[in-house]
């Protein structure tokens, strides 16, 4: 009996010690694991082509999700953590993912600058219905382009991203040029917090409430879009009520309060650890809807790649920002020295103090990170690297439009147009296959809109008249600023109806969005503008 009590209480003591550590693992893998531990596939096997196929599941559920010591929310999830269960596949592989619906309302998944078959993009009313509640639905494709994407639901995508319904997708090349000793994926968010009360709003009904009385400003309810009946009013228009209004994205620096990075803000960000003369990968994926300034204090760093797309010799750079605006991904490359230093955000928002990186070099006493918000010059994309000479051919394109994005109101509703329509009267983009398309994309208005184009990667040629001297620069997602005007170009070499539209998801539930719309391409889909979900 006496050695039955010793061991008992030797148990007992050996469960209370590791207490400490359990929580600090758990903590651990909410905020550095989930996004970087990849989903293990359900089954491994070869088709009749002999390629490798990987079959996935991925349940959509609510859980309760900590973000901050003193703030919970109800967040909506692709497997239980924020963000989803991250899918990681090699180059040449097959995927199979089953999407299977725990939640009380519809879903989809669309793969995010992956141009998948058209079937599979996930865009409820244009490429499929929405997966109903205790439906699953399977994305079938082969990962032929190595990259950082990312997944998220394209139904109602303004409430359900808003609330964590996003996830990380990474497809690995076969033959990696440089080996990394660590590969961190940083996911990037904003979250609203009641006057730092920690109790969240993201269960709030606020779609009640219209922009030209300071309502709405819950964006993840807000429902500002035009009916279809409905005409855009002159640039100038104001509310019809005359009240005083606060512009929408004024409104959501402010109530958007609580930045995060993996579902986790303040003290539950983990540390990213590393040796010295290590070489680190950071994978940022830019989820919410906002424009991040990224600074890594005093660490000298290369953008490899924007988009999942290579950048040719880039070059360290130190002390600049990096600005990544909604849906952009950016892979940052960096050998770590003997201190540790902090990433952090200097978007001139209070909510951007929430969200400090400590990156941790092993042998150091860590000190706490702190935001040092120097007034510091952003990176110039259209000047790095090196210009391998890859442009396109300017003097052959087939298709040429001009997009004017703005925004204006409707009665007391403010919305976001292009060429001064608003979604679903926006003009298409009609092509056929084959043809070299040009766009210009001209931003008019006070906003930024991070221009998105499904199914398709584009080049950038010219930023404000100016040609690109740097490496080419392939994207999927564009952030153009006000006064801005890039101008694009892509090949039409993946025929369906793909969505071009804001990844401000807000403004393109509130109107900025359009259709590129291959002419000879016969869907077995019929669009349906009611199921349609921005």
């Amino acid at each position: 009996m006496n050695r039955r009590k010793w061991w008992i209480g030797l148990v007992l003591l050996l469960i209370v010690a590791l207490i400490p550590v359990g929580v600090y693992l758990f903590r651990g893998q909410s905020n550095v694991e989930a996004a970087d531990k990849p989903l293990e596939p359900d089954k491994t096997w070869t088709d009749n082509e002999g390629r490798t196929v990987k079959d996935f599941t991925v349940t959509a559920k609510q859980v309760k999700w900590q973000i901050a010591p003193n703030f919970q929310v109800d967040a909506l999830t692709y497997g239980g953590t924020v963000p989803g269960a991250k899918i990681q596949v090699t180059e040449g592989e097959r995927v199979r993912i089953k999407l299977v619906n725990q939640l009380n309302v519809p879903i989809s998944i669309h793969w995010h600058g992956y141009p998948v078959p058209n079937a599979m993009d996930g865009v409820t009313g244009v490429t499929q219905d929405p997966v109903a509640p205790g439906q699953s639905f399977t994305y079938d494709f082969v990962a032929k382009v190595p990259g950082t994407y990312f997944y998220h639901s394209h139904y109602n995508s303004a409430q359900q991203v808003d609330q964590g319904l996003y996830g990380v997708f990474v497809v690995l090349p076969k033959n990696e040029p440089v080996k990394y000793d660590r590969d961190y994926t940083l996911v990037l968010d904003e979250w609203m917090s009641m006057s730092g009360s920690g109790n969240g709003m993201g269960n709030m009904d606020m779609g009640n409430m219209n922009m030209g009385n300071m309502n709405g400003m819950d964006h993840s309810n807000m429902n500002m879009g035009p009916s279809s009946t409905e005409s855009a009013p002159a640039a100038n228009a104001t509310p019809s009520n005359n009240m005083p209004v606060m512009d929408h994205d004024q409104m959501m620096k402010m109530m958007y309060n609580v930045y995060t990075v993996n579902g986790k803000s303040g003290s539950l960000i983990q540390p990213l650890e590393v040796k010295e003369g290590e070489k680190v990968r950071l994978r940022f994926i830019n989820a919410g809807y906002m424009t991040h300034l990224v600074h890594l204090q005093g660490q000298t760093f290369q953008v490899a790649a924007t988009d999942g797309n290579p950048i040719a010799n880039p070059s360290p750079v130190q002390d600049k920002l990096l600005s990544i605006g909604a849906g952009e991904r950016y892979d940052v490359t960096f050998v770590a020295g003997a201190k540790d230093f902090a990433i952090d955000l200097h978007d001139q928002t209070n909510g951007a103090k929430t969200a400090v990186i400590p990156v941790h070099v092993a042998g150091n006493t860590t000190a706490q990170p702190v935001a040092d918000q120097a007034n510091l010059p952003v990176l110039d994309l259209t000047t790095y690297g090196q210009n391998t000479g890859g442009s396109v051919d300017e003097g052959r394109f087939d298709k040429s439009y001009t997009l004017h994005l703005n925004s204006t109101f409707q009665g007391n509703d403010q919305v976001y147009t292009i060429n001064g329509k608003t979604w679903p009267n926006t003009d298409l983009l009609e092509v056929r296959k084959g043809e070299r398309v040009k766009v210009t994309l001209i931003n008019d208005g006070k906003s930024d809109h991070p221009m998105h184009l499904h199914g398709h990667t584009f080049q950038v040629l010219r930023y404000n008249g100016k040609p690109v001297t740097g490496s080419p620069i392939n994207k999927d997602t564009l952030l153009v600023r006000p006064g801005e005007t890039y101008e694009i170009a892509f090949t039409a070499d993946n025929p369906g109806n793909w969505a071009f539209h804001c990844h401000d998801l807000h403004h393109a539930s509130a109107g900025m969005m359009t259709l590129l719309k291959y002419q000879d391409y016969q869907s077995n889909y019929r669009i349906d503008l009611s199921k349609v979900g921005e």
